[in-house]
């Protein structure tokens, strides 16, 4: 599951870099892809736990610009080591600082932070925002228990998003949250759409309201506790007013509640951190998903725009070629292969040559295995795949341009279908061209195959074969009559000649009458269903399917299905939570 979700947040990522900043688009996915860091982070703090790493008690110290968070982590602490300053955007990364604990305790954060570079605060530059800082408290800090206190940026500022995922990361980290305003910021939307983020962790929280003025504490905790119920559902948390100390010039922690942390230490269960990330997950799929699942759809909605075409060019295709009486001419090639089959042996030399000279174009045209050298004679049958094909791809054309006018939600993934099939039209229509060109000359081993059936049951009656033998004579030396006449005839005008006219209707008014249309019958569906297999689906179909995984990753979630379908198992059967990877 961490693995998918990373992957998620990836493509939020990279799609993120192409839209406006401004759009209403951008804004939604900026959302989601926060939500994934906090889920992403959150998913390798439960690797850290199940892998049985000791880690200290984490707290993190978070809030808006100028809020306080490093004065009151040096309050905490009883020392000065967090940095502070006037300027607004001063702490940009994540700094921890280990209190009654050691360095050598910390070792797993490195892997818990990734790509994050664990440096000394000291080697901390503001040209880069991709580390983190440890080190270690040398002073009594009796306000907090053993545990590594961390000192974040702040998630408001302008340049926030340059730095958001370190205070991302140390969030979802911590065991216990610092929430430390102003009475300027406390009311600040940031503050409470992070707050409500953050909700589904289950973090013990305290709120820390700095440069608080005299006689303004019950004010604003009204304030408060009314933004948190409008923000959370959980119970309002403690509030913590650090007045304003004059002399020190510093915040002042009241006396009376010097072990409040210690006291949220104790509610910071670890070991329910796997429902907690279950929880989150669930939450949040749907509309993590909606795009990615929304990119399936459009491609199952391709599919169907495909094969609809692709069935209505195979009624075109038996309409005006299998089922047209004039063009129609398969069966017929093979009556003309059985009439090969039915010359006899010892005919009469003479006869035999004027045959093989007079007639070579019609026998040219006769035998399929020699048609590629006919020259001016062209298959009707490939003439019409070739513009079915053609039609096909215009008409999908226009309905995704249809689609592009009417579909706002998937308009980039119909933009970016149609370019693909635009670019690869001439590439797709010239595949398709030679592939029909191999079936054409391989199916004339089933036109051959017929023929030799047909030859097979005129066998087991010998008195019609005998009969047929006699005729093939007499029809061939018309045949040859009608070549001299006209210097050669056409494959279709070969239907009428005396041959083909003296063998169908022996054939028809024989009792072989009812085989050979059942055999014609037979001929002509395996050759709509090789035509479908090889050149429909074998050849166009799989082309235009493949077209959408083509489209760019910077522009499109490309996700498969099946990586979806995975993870939706992973996270429905993992009870314990994501205990993964």
């Amino acid at each position: 599951m961490l693995k998918f979700i990373s992957l998620l947040r990836q493509r939020y990522q990279t799609l993120l870099s192409q839209l406006d900043n401004k759009s209403a688009h951008a804004i939604t996915f900026q959302q989601r892809h926060e939500q994934l860091i906090f889920a992403e982070a959150f998913i390798r703090k439960g690797e850290l736990l199940n892998a049985d790493f000791k880690l200290p008690l984490q707290i993190a110290v978070i809030g808006p610009t100028q809020a306080g968070k490093s004065s009151v982590c040096n309050l905490l602490l009883n020392n000065n080591l967090a940095g502070v300053s006037a300027l607004a955007g001063y702490t940009v990364h994540p700094q921890g600082f280990c209190a009654g604990v050691s360095l050598a305790a910390s070792t797993a954060l490195q892997h818990y932070f990734g790509r994050y570079q664990q440096l000394r605060p000291s080697e901390l530059s503001h040209n880069r925002y991709d580390c983190f800082a440890l080190s270690e408290n040398l002073e009594d800090a009796s306000l907090l228990p053993p545990c590594i206190l961390w000192d974040t940026p702040d998630f408001d500022s302008i340049n926030a998003p340059d730095y958001k995922e370190g205070v991302i990361r140390t969030i979802a980290l911590a065991d216990i949250i610092v929430l430390v305003l102003s009475k300027e910021k406390y009311a600040d939307q940031s503050v409470w759409e992070m707050m409500t983020m953050i909700e589904a962790f289950n973090q013990p929280t305290l709120i820390c309201v700095n440069k608080l003025p005299e006689d303004s504490e019950n004010l604003i905790i009204r304030s408060l506790k009314q933004k948190w119920q409008q923000a959370r559902s959980d119970i309002f948390p403690d509030v913590m007013p650090l007045f304003y100390h004059k002399q020190t010039g510093k915040p002042f922690w009241q006396p009376e509640n010097e072990k409040l942390i210690y006291q949220l230490a104790k509610k910071a269960v670890k070991r329910n951190h796997f429902r907690y990330q279950t929880n989150l997950i669930h939450q949040h799929w749907s509309t993590w998903l909606a795009p990615v699942i929304g990119e399936h759809q459009a491609a199952e909605e391709w599919q169907r725009l495909v094969s609809k075409q692709i069935d209505q060019a195979l009624i075109g295709y038996q309409n005006n070629y299998l089922n047209h009486p004039h063009y129609y001419d398969t069966f017929q090639q093979a009556l003309i292969e059985l009439l090969n089959l039915l010359e006899i042996p010892g005919i009469a030399k003479v006869l035999t040559k004027t045959r093989r000279v007079l007639t070579w174009p019609v026998r040219k045209l006769l035998s399929l295995k020699k048609s590629h050298r006919l020259g001016v004679y062209q298959s009707q049958e490939l003439v019409l795949l070739n513009q079915q094909a053609e039609h096909l791809l215009i008409q999908l054309s226009e309905r995704l341009l249809d689609k592009i006018d009417t579909e706002s939600r998937k308009n980039s993934w119909w933009k970016e279908n149609y370019r693909l099939l635009r670019s690869q039209r001439n590439e797709m229509l010239e595949a398709f061209k030679q592939q029909a060109d191999i079936y054409h000359q391989s199916f004339q081993q089933d036109v051959e195959a017929t023929a030799r059936q047909l030859y097979k049951k005129l066998q087991q009656k010998p008195l019609i074969l005998n009969s047929l033998r006699t005729t093939r004579i007499s029809a061939d030396a018309a045949a040859i009559a009608l070549v001299i006449q006209t210097g050669g005839i056409g494959l279709h005008d070969l239907v009428i000649t005396p041959a083909m006219l003296s063998l169908t209707s022996l054939l028809t008014e024989t009792a072989l009458g009812g085989y050979m249309s059942k055999t014609e019958t037979q001929l002509k569906q395996h050759q709509f269903e090789t035509v479908k297999q090889q050149l429909f689906l074998d050849c166009l179909q799989h082309w235009l399917y493949k077209l959408p995984e083509q489209m760019m990753d910077n522009h499109h979630f490309n996700i498969s299905p099946e990586q979806l379908a995975a993870a939706e198992k992973q996270r429905v059967e993992k009870k314990h939570g994501l205990r993964l990877l």
